[in-house]
């Protein structure tokens, strides 16, 4: 394996630490699906994390839950392909008019990361470890 792989799971896991001590301090973290919760515990990222996409919630739905948690800012982690960037455009749109901080610097440094091998982020956890099987064979 190139020590390029090995930069970028190293780049990965450090913004995924990143991202878990966000979340424990108590910033909420906005994904489509449970697929994404999962990946995202299996990655050691808890917390408070909001379905966006679960049967019969509407987009304003969503908007309402972000709001009863009285925070200042929400991590939103929408997958990456058109969809995904269509919500997180609108949520981030939205957001910012109720005055809530949308926090959209992991989404972007993942995407930049994994975006061409990874399209959604209950993908992450898989690809991982693909990246660390990798590393342990070179």
């Amino acid at each position: 394996m190139s020590t390029k792989t090995e930069k970028r799971l190293e780049k990965i896991q450090k913004l995924l630490e990143r991202l878990a001590a966000q979340s424990a301090k108590g910033t909420p973290i906005v994904v489509e699906g449970r697929k994404d919760i999962q990946s995202l515990c299996k990655l050691g990222i808890t917390g408070d994390i909001i379905l966006a996409k679960t049967a019969g919630k509407s987009f304003l739905d969503v908007l309402g839950e972000i709001e009863e948690k009285e925070k200042g800012e929400v991590i939103l982690l929408f997958d990456f392909d058109r969809h995904g960037r269509e919500w997180t455009r609108r949520m981030t749109s939205r957001l910012e008019g109720m005055k809530i901080t949308p926090n959209l610097l992991f989404w972007r440094m993942l995407l930049g990361l994994v975006g061409r091998d990874v399209k959604d982020i209950e993908g992450l956890a898989a690809y991982l470890e693909t990246l660390r099987s990798r590393s342990a064979k070179s």
